[in-house]
């Protein structure tokens, strides 16, 4: 495996950006800046941005300008009172009224994108050059609180299709070129995953970033095999695309021996948080307000949940303002203890999808149901459906030398001492559980609170 200079490969990747006419690294660099100001003059920029967002909207996205007529908002003269005015935008208003949205002339070209359709229909959407170089700029400037710099040796376990097209021939070379390996999350047999801990200790990578469930997978099969690959150069493991559990971080940082690192964020909405070296996630605000808001549309006290509502400050090409991921959060009570002036998630808890429903209308975490089927000895993998809140499947991939019989009733006790005694619980045995289209492996989804 041919190793390419970092320098180089930074180079390369600077070239590229340069290219494509996306501003990724002025963008980084005004981010070393800008952290270090205060939470009053970040909110003071948010604002200023917030008002060119507008003013594009206005001139070019019919239906963002109606919306901001009607709620009689200013860009000139903007506060935080008013903007909390412009109603929320949901997912299903922006599959809906998409054309109505789209700057099409944008500056530098539009780049037609697609969510990955977990809780239902794929939402189909457009990036801008500014939207692509803010999401790259921050990710940056998180890497760098880590000692990481483009260029370094990164391995991905991602989602990766079987059959490349001429478009993914390409960017598999520009991958390489600028020193990133992919491994196909799609193939996580235990063959395929020796070879993936062999191409590890090979390529000697500086950061791991993958799906939460396929990093921790791949750790638990290092750990069942004894064999912990040896990364002396390794720096910290990026975790992104859904929760991580306790028990997913225990183990990660077990076999690789480097602390782990979560990234939030979603392709619709933006990269909204990252992990900083003290423990806290830590909000890129200088390009995205987050609002925590309640049923109602009501900002929560810092400390509770609710929605993560999004405003992406340089989605300029097709808006996302006020717009519900559907996600839910913690906004934490504490500022950054390294002294940045950058907003604070406590927690978060993960899509709609990894909530579970009781029939009682109580929105129970996932971890509930997790815990139980982990303390079952026996059980190698499993994956909880819930379609309505009277039934859940569960599926099992038994350990065969460790599972006994009576571990179905038990598993059935357990779900049900959580869920009510009348929720029935359909266990099935199966050799293999798939990942998710995405690649995913994902241990409990429910339907029955999808935001559409």
């Amino acid at each position: 495996m041919r190793l390419i200079p970092p320098a180089l490969a930074r180079s390369i990747f600077r070239a590229q950006e340069f290219l494509l006419r996306r501003p990724t690294f002025s963008m980084a660099t005004e981010l070393e800046r800008t952290q270090h100001l205060s939470r009053q003059e970040i909110q003071n920029l948010q604002l200023q941005r917030l008002g060119k967002l507008l003013h594009t909207a206005l001139a070019h996205s019919p239906w963002h300008a109606r919306r901001i007529l009607e709620a009689g908002l200013d860009p000139e003269n903007l506060s935080w009172e008013a903007f909390r005015r412009l109603p929320t935008m949901s997912k299903e208003d922006a599959r809906h009224h998409r054309d109505g949205m789209v700057w099409r002339e944008a500056p530098g070209g539009i780049y037609r994108y697609n969510t990955g359709g977990s809780s239902g229909e794929p939402l189909i959407f457009y990036f801008g050059r500014k939207r692509q170089a803010a999401d790259a700029a921050c990710r940056i400037r998180a890497r760098r609180w880590w000692g990481v710099e483009p260029g370094d040796r990164e391995v991905l376990l991602w989602g990766a299709p079987v059959e490349l097209n001429r478009t993914d021939r390409v960017k598999a070379l520009r991958d390489r070129l600028c020193n990133q390996r992919l491994l196909n999350a799609f193939e996580m047999s235990e063959a395929r995953m020796d070879a993936y801990l062999d191409q590890m200790e090979a390529y000697q990578p500086k950061v791991i970033y993958g799906y939460a469930s396929s990093l921790a997978l791949l750790a638990e099969h290092a750990k069942k095999r004894n064999r912990i690959p040896h990364l002396p150069e390794l720096k910290v493991v990026f975790t992104t695309g859904e929760p991580l559990y306790p028990h997913q971080r225990e183990i990660i940082q077990h076999v690789y021996g480097v602390p782990v690192a979560r990234e939030y964020g979603a392709r619709d909405a933006g990269l909204i948080a990252l992990d900083s070296p003290a423990g806290q996630l830590l909000v890129n605000s200088e390009w995205i307000i987050v609002e925590i808001l309640d049923d109602e549309g009501n900002p929560v006290p810092d400390g509770q949940s609710g929605e993560v509502v999004i405003t992406n400050l340089a989605s300029e090409a097709q808006p996302f303002i006020r717009y519900r991921t559907g996600d839910w959060a913690y906004r934490s009570t504490e500022s950054c203890r390294q002294g940045r002036g950058l907003e604070v998630l406590d927690e978060v808890i993960g899509r709609t999808t990894d909530v579970i429903v009781r029939p009682d209308g109580t929105y129970m975490h996932a971890l509930a149901l997790i815990y139980i089927l982990r303390d079952i000895p026996g059980i190698q993998q499993f994956k909880v459906v819930q379609e309505i809140p009277e039934k859940v499947a569960v599926f099992v991939v038994p350990e065969k030398k460790q599972w006994h019989e009576d571990n179905t009733e038990r598993i059935r006790q357990g779900l049900q001492q959580r869920l009510g005694g009348d929720v029935a619980i359909d266990i099935i045995l199966v050799g293999h559980i798939p990942p998710e289209a995405s690649g995913k492996h994902r241990y409990v989804v429910s339907y029955v609170g999808a935001v559409s």
